[in-house]
C-alpha cells in the first residue's frame, strides 16, 4: 500500500493548488453514489465544475481555473473547509 501523503499545511501548500471559495462543507460529486467531478489523473478544462461546496444551504458548484490535470485531490467528501484552504492541485 502507498504510504499516505503527508498533511498539506500552509507552509508546503503547492502554488497550482485550487483553494476554496468560501466556508462550507464540500462534496466530490453531484449527490450520493454518484462518480465524482474528477479523479486524480483526470484532464480538466477551464470552466468545467470539479466540487460543490455547500454553505448555508446553498450548492455551490466551483468550476477549474484553468483547464490542465488533476495530480492531488487534498480533501474528502463531506469535509469541512475553510476559505483559502486547497482542495486539489490542477497542473
Amino acid at each position: 500500500a502507498p504510504a499516505p501523503a503527508a498533511p498539506v499545511t500552509a507552509t508546503n501548500v503547492p502554488s497550482n493548488a485550487v483553494s476554496s471559495p468560501m466556508v462550507g462543507t464540500v462534496y466530490v460529486s453531484p449527490e450520493p453514489g454518484a462518480p465524482p467531478f474528477v479523479s486524480i489523473g483526470e484532464s480538466v478544462r477551464e470552466g468545467q465544475t470539479i466540487l460543490i461546496i455547500e454553505a448555508m444551504k446553498v450548492m455551490n458548484t466551483l468550476p477549474a481555473p484553468r483547464s490542465g490535470t488533476v495530480r492531488e485531490i487534498l480533501i474528502s467528501d463531506g469535509q469541512p473547509v475553510e476559505f483559502g484552504e486547497p482542495l486539489l492541485v490542477i497542473e
